[in-house]
């Protein structure tokens, strides 16, 4: 009899459950409280299970990363390049500012931080966001809104990392006023060819 891999099987639910217990830990402990033997509790999945596939911490916000890359992003769509830019950095702010979302986030950066297997798995996720964000541009140089020798991908980049610096280089909050500004100075460096 042929052995085969079922998609949905039991290592998909596997991995979801897994997956699951990893954010919701973060959610209630965050990085520094996030212990493989507690994700491996609260999934129901063997101990000696989740650390011959994910190996560590590290491994399992590796790969909730890799899963969440894949997820679609509510992509703003105002009609100007304007809103679109400014929704953007204001979907991320809010999303740091999220009581569930926030600590999850912030925990992947910190994971990224200290170790190079979460740093790969979290600069693939920015790939993926930045390229589904990177919509807005396309859509605003159709429109004639800017010109078309940008690179889509760094206006998005360049607007949403004042919002990064802010939260874990200067450890600022990052009001409303502080996003639209960075979505703003993304943009008067496009239209000025700066991107």
């Amino acid at each position: 009899m042929e052995s085969s891999k079922r998609p949905g099987g039991r290592s998909a639910r596997v991995r979801d459950a897994v997956r699951q217990a990893t954010l919701a830990e973060l959610v209630e402990r965050g990085y520094p409280g996030l212990t493989v033997e507690n994700v491996a509790e609260r999934s129901g999945v063997h101990k000696t299970t989740v650390y011959r596939r994910w190996g560590s911490v590290e491994g399992l916000i590796s790969d909730a990363l890799e899963l969440a890359k894949d997820e679609p992003w509510p992509i703003p769509d105002t009609g100007s390049i304007e809103g679109d830019l400014r929704g953007i950095v204001q979907l991320v702010r809010t999303g740091f500012d999220d009581p569930e979302l926030g600590p999850v986030s912030t925990a992947f950066v910190a994971a990224a931080v200290q170790n190079p297997d979460a740093a790969r798995a979290l600069h693939e996720f920015f790939v993926a966001r930045h390229e589904q964000s990177a919509e807005v541009v396309r859509r605003a140089v159709a429109r004639g809104e800017l010109p078309d020798v940008i690179d889509v991908r760094e206006v998005v980049r360049v607007a949403v990392a004042p919002v990064y610096y802010r939260l874990f280089v200067a450890h600022e909050p990052v009001s409303e006023r502080d996003a639209d500004r960075a979505a703003d100075a993304a943009l008067a460096a496009a239209r000025a060819g700066v991107l």
